[in-house]
C-alpha cells in the first residue's frame, strides 16, 4: 500500500523516516546497549520492508526490513534511523546485506555517533555505488537514542533526575510524608520511564524511610525491572529491605564505602544483593567515580528518584543530563518542610545552572518540567 506523501522530496523522506522512527520506539527500554534502531524499505511509493532492532545481540532493523522486503528490496530506497554499521560486532556487517539485496539508497537519519565508525557505513556504501543521504530528521533521531548517544561518546550513563514537588517546592512535609504528592498518572508515566532505563538509583535514606521495592509495575502488561542501584556509604541497610527480597528479573547493587566489616557485607551478600566498592568523599559516595564504574558494567541510563540530598549531590557532581520535574497543585504553605534540593547552592544567580531544551507536559493537574543539563 502506498505511503502518502506531501509532494516534495524532503517532505517524502521525512515521512518515511517517521514511520522508520516509530517502529524504532517500539523496543524502548530493551536494546541496551545497542541504539533503538527502525528501517523501511520503500520500492515505487511502497513500503515493502519493514524492521525494528529488538535486542541486544538480535538481528539489526535493516535485515528484518531487507528480509520482509525479500525480492523487492532490488533498486528500493531503505530508510533507517541510524546509518548501517560497517563492522562485525555480535552480528555481521549491515552495509554487505544493503549490497547484497541490490539496494539502490539509503536514507539515514543519523550517522554513527560512536567516534570510531562514524561514517564509515555511509561512506562504504557510497563507495559500491549506492546513493547516501543523512541528516533527515536528525533532531528526532538524535533524541530517540540520547542514551546511547551519551554512552557511546562518554563510556557513562546517561542520566535523568526524576523530582515531585508542590507548587512551592517541597517533596515532603516536615514530618517527611510524600505520598502522594502527584496524581495517578504521573505515577504510572514514572513506571513507563522504569520501564526504559537500565538503572534506578535512591539514597539509604530513601531506603530507610519509605522501605521501596524499586520495581516497574505497569497495568496490563509486563515491566522490566531495571537494576537498583542504592547508596549507602556505611552499608546500614536492613537485611529484611524489601529492595534485597524483590522477585525481579534484575539485581540489586548497593554501592559502599571500602571501611564496611566483613560480616556487614556477608550478611547483605547472603541476600543476593551485589556490593560496589567505590571511593567517597567526606562521608558520601563519588558519584563521579560511580557512573565511571557503572558505565563499564554497561549501563547506560540511570534514573535518579532519590531525596533531597541525593538530588543536591548529583546536580552538584554534574553527572545529570535530564531533569524532569512534577508539580502538583498543592501548596505547604510553610518553609519547614523537605526542598528538591539539600547541600550548598550557588552564592549568586548567574551561577546556577540553566536548564535547556525546556519542553511542558500535562498529566491531568499535574505539570511536568523536561529540560537538559549537559552538553545540551
Amino acid at each position: 500500500m502506498a505511503y502518502l506523501h506531501r509532494g516534495s522530496v524532503v517532505a517524502v523522506d521525512e515521512n518515511y523516516m517517521k514511520m522508520a522512527l516509530s517502529l524504532a520506539g517500539r523496543a524502548r527500554g530493551r536494546t541496551s546497549p545497542n541504539p533503538m534502531v527502525g528501517a523501511v524499505v520503500v520500492k515505487d511509493d511502497e513500503v515493502v520492508g519493514r524492521g525494528y532492532h529488538r535486542k541486544a545481540g538480535g538481528p539489526h532493523a535493516e535485515i528484518l526490513a531487507l528480509e520482509q522486503a525479500g525480492d523487492r528490496a532490488r533498486g528500493a530506497t531503505l530508510y533507517v534511523t541510524l546509518e548501517p554499521c560497517n563492522h562485525t560486532g555480535r552480528t555481521p556487517p549491515c552495509t554487505r546485506a544493503i549490497l547484497e539485496k541490490g539496494i539502490a539508497k539509503v536514507v539515514a537519519g543519523m550517522k554513527d555517533p560512536n567516534p570510531a565508525v562514524a561514517g564509515g557505513g555511509l561512506e562504504f556504501l557510497a563507495g559500491h555505488g549506492v546513493e547516501t543521504v543523512s541528516g533527515v530528521c536528525e533532531g528526532e533521531c538524535r533524541r530517540l537514542n540520547e542514551v546511547f548517544i551519551k554512552y557511546i561518546t562518554s563510556a557513562t550513563p546517561f542520566v535523568i533526575l526524576k523530582c515531585a514537588a508542590t507548587l512551592d517546592g517541597r517533596i515532603a512535609t516536615a514530618t517527611g510524608d510524600s505520598k502522594w504528592i502527584t496524581g495517578p498518572r504521573s505515577r504510572h508515566f514514572v513506571h513507563e520511564l522504569r520501564n526504559a532505563v537500565d538503572a534506578i538509583l535512591v539514597g539509604i535514606g530513601t531506603i530507610l524511610k519509605d522501605n521501596p521495592r524499586l520495581t516497574t509495575r505497569l497495568e496490563g502488561m509486563e515491566g522490566m525491572d531495571p537494576v537498583r542501584i542504592v547508596l549507602d556509604t556505611h552499608l546500614s541497610i536492613p537485611p529484611d529491605a524489601q529492595v534485597l527480597h524483590v522477585d525481579s528479573n534484575s539485581d540489586t547493587l548497593i554501592v559502599t564505602g571500602y571501611d564496611i566489616s566483613p560480616e556487614k557485607r556477608k550478611a547483605i551478600e547472603q541476600t543476593g544483593a551485589r556490593l560496589l566498592t567505590t571511593d567517597c568523599r567526606k562521608g558520601s559516595v563519588d558519584l563521579k567515580a560511580l557512573v565511571k564504574a557503572l558505565g563499564k558494567m554497561e549501563i547506560t541510563s540511570v534514573l535518579i528518584e532519590g531525596g533531597a540530598t541525593i538530588n543536591g549531590s548529583a546536580l552538584r557532581a554534574g553527572i545529570v543530563d535530564k531533569v524532569l520535574l512534577f508539580y502538583a497543585p498543592k501548596l505547604c504553605a510553610g518553609d519547614d518542610g523537605v526542598p528538591i534540593c539539600r547541600g550548598p547552592g550557588v552564592r549568586a544567580m548567574r551561577e546556577s545552572m540553566r536548564v535547556c531544551d525546556v519542553s511542558v507536559h500535562r498529566f491531568d493537574d499535574d505539570i511536568m518540567i523536561e529540560g537538559y543539563i549537559n552538553s545540551h
